[in-house]
């Protein structure tokens, strides 16, 4: 498999926007040979999470086999990864914790890690439309005392690295698309098809997915992972617990002229653009003097259907305050992408017969403190140790592997968790409340006003065009200058997505009348606003209705989609091995 890997090359992708009509045409299965490989342990998504989770179970393995001489474990460790290179697929803010690393990695600093950029001063913000106000003081969980400001993407590359160099395979431009089960035990993924065409059909260059048969399959795919939704689902690992809830992050890698932002400045900000529309804020990292990070974060649980993510970002970097520090700059790279804001209550059973879930995966983000790499590489490294003593035990069941649970309820992520458990699901009655039980959580805990609070999933909070009291709609209105502020298309050619477009559509829209007969008049077709990269339009018929016009070769992979749709009938699926954004830099 190793030597496969150059065989296997994304094609020449082109940017442009195409309606790939066929999106809702059934795919023929086919009866083909596929090739099946063993691997003892499988981690899906090349993200922090499994990075972590195979580099310290090589580790683990290591120390065994040089203190014993009777029972060596001989154990193959691969990660497969659905973008083109590791890091193509990772984007956060970010700001590193760097608690994890330092377990995972004591001397990373000298190993050279991309984490050179500590936080030297924290702002907060509060912005009205004209106007800034700076909070005297930072609250507790926005304090980056000792964090570091990184690119994700360079984070992980260098943790690939580390992984390979311990003895981990790592397969780029794999895609997991079928969890493979037997008597209801996991024991493997099958990875995406190459060389389909639109209709499903096999073009010249036609290869089948792998069946990678493992003894334990690691679901680190990240926010509403394909696998791991359909794992859910088909074990129930959610019974019992609160919704999982979601933000979608709109981000802009910007290089500006020198002295508008000291290095290690963090700003954070409230109030405007989102007032109390929606729960977010918004964020600017100063990564050096010249480059700067700079975001909004919207909580998908809002009631305006024709709220625009990407527009009210645009309407952020138009505000005074921040026009100015990037006014003159140029814009190096666009991206978007969902985060797990449920927290504590909302974390599914994370072990089932032959399989973990891990990361983002599992939600293991704290909403309160805007971090969650730490906690998703801790939660690798936790189940890389649930891992190793069944590999030890030569027992792969669910009941050997509720150790990784039991570790997590022991470790600093438990406590950490427990901790923000009532913060995001708080907003959902209205501003003022969530900011009240904001602080009262601080001040008990983290139980707040009500322990637990209860939440709803956030696309049950959207609501109908009917039932909206619309005094403006500041999304459509704004128009963007092409020098700060940019439309969707501009943006997605900065994020350098790109896709083969003669293939099956990723985004499986189950029942289309649904979109032309209800969702107008109902919602107003939500999905072109709430998409960051205009894949979803609605275009006319020729009959005097309106079609909806997919283009799936825009897509960034945020997974809003999936996530906001009201009617819940859009599934996003991987698509071709190789697709997609290239955040390396991000």
């Amino acid at each position: 498999m190793g030597h496969r890997r150059g065989s296997w090359n994304a094609f020449g992708l082109s940017e442009s926007c195409v309606n790939i009509a066929a999106c809702w045409v059934p795919r023929i299965r086919m009866a083909v040979e596929r090739e099946t490989l063993e691997i003892d342990v499988l981690f899906v998504g090349a993200g922090p999470a499994s990075l972590s989770g195979a580099l310290h179970l090589a580790h683990l393995i290591d120390s065994h086999n040089k203190t014993t001489t009777q029972s060596p474990l001989h154990v193959d460790i691969a990660i497969i990864e659905k973008g083109k290179e590791v890091g193509a697929h990772s984007l956060s803010g970010a700001i590193l914790d760097p608690r994890a690393l330092t377990e995972l990695v004591p001397d990373w600093r000298e190993r050279g890690a991309p984490v050179q950029v500590d936080v030297k001063r924290d702002r907060l913000w509060w912005l009205t439309k004209k106007h800034r106000l700076v909070s005297p003081i930072t609250p507790p969980p926005l304090s980056n005392d000792g964090h570091y400001i990184i690119s994700l993407g360079q984070l992980v590359k260098w943790l690939a690295a580390q992984a390979e160099e311990a003895g981990v395979d790592i397969f780029p431009e794999f895609p997991g698309v079928e969890l493979l089960c037997e008597n209801g035990r996991v024991v493997g993924v099958r990875t995406g098809e190459r060389g389909l065409d639109r209709h499903g059909q096999p073009k010249p260059n036609y290869e089948p997915g792998v069946d990678i048969r493992s003894k334990v399959v690691v679901l680190g795919e990240g926010v509403r992972g394909s696998l791991t939704k359909r794992l859910i689902e088909t074990f129930h690992l959610d019974r019992g617990k609160n919704p999982q809830l979601y933000s979608i992050g709109v981000k802009e890698l910007w290089e500006v002229p020198p002295g508008r932002l000291p290095s290690g400045t963090v700003i954070h900000t409230m109030g405007y653009p989102l007032g109390h529309r929606a729960f977010g804020g918004g964020f600017i990292y100063a990564l050096s003097d010249t480059l700067v990070s700079i975001g909004l974060v919207i909580g998908l649980s809002y009631q305006d259907p024709l709220l625009d993510p990407h527009w009210e970002f645009q309407r952020f970097k138009a505000h005074p305050a921040i026009y100015s520090l990037l006014e003159g700059g140029q814009l190096i790279r666009y991206g978007a992408k969902c985060l797990p804001e449920g927290g504590y209550y909302s974390i599914p059973r994370p072990y089932v017969d032959g399989a973990l879930i891990i990361g983002d995966s599992g939600g293991f983000l704290n909403s309160m403190r805007l971090k969650g790499i730490h906690l998703a590489m801790k939660s690798g490294m936790l189940a890389a140790e649930a891992i190793f003593q069944a590999l030890l035990k030569g027992d792969y069941s669910a009941q050997q592997l509720s150790y990784y649970e039991k570790l997590l309820r022991e470790s600093w992520v438990e406590t950490e968790l427990y901790k923000a458990r009532n913060f995001h699901q708080s907003f959902e009655r209205g501003f003022v409340f969530g900011m009240i039980n904001a602080v009262v959580q601080m001040l008990t805990g983290g139980r707040g006003l009500k322990d637990p609070m209860p939440s709803h999933p956030g696309h049950t909070m959207m609501k109908k065009l009917s039932e909206i009291r619309r005094v403006e709609t500041p999304s459509q209105e704004f128009v963007v200058d092409g020098r700060v502020t940019f439309d969707k298309l501009t943006d997605v050619y900065y994020s350098r997505t790109a896709h083969e477009e003669n293939q099956p559509c990723h985004l499986r829209v189950r029942d289309l009348n649904i979109c032309t007969e209800r969702c107008t008049i109902e919602y107003g077709n939500p999905c072109q606003h709430f998409c960051p990269a205009n894949v979803y339009e609605m275009v006319e018929a020729g009959d005097g209705r309106k079609s909806l016009q997919i283009n799936a070769s825009n897509c960034v992979h945020c997974k809003t989609c999936d996530i906001m749709d009201p009617y819940q009938i859009i599934d996003w699926v991987p698509p071709e091995g190789g697709g997609g954004p290239d955040w390396v830099r991000m």
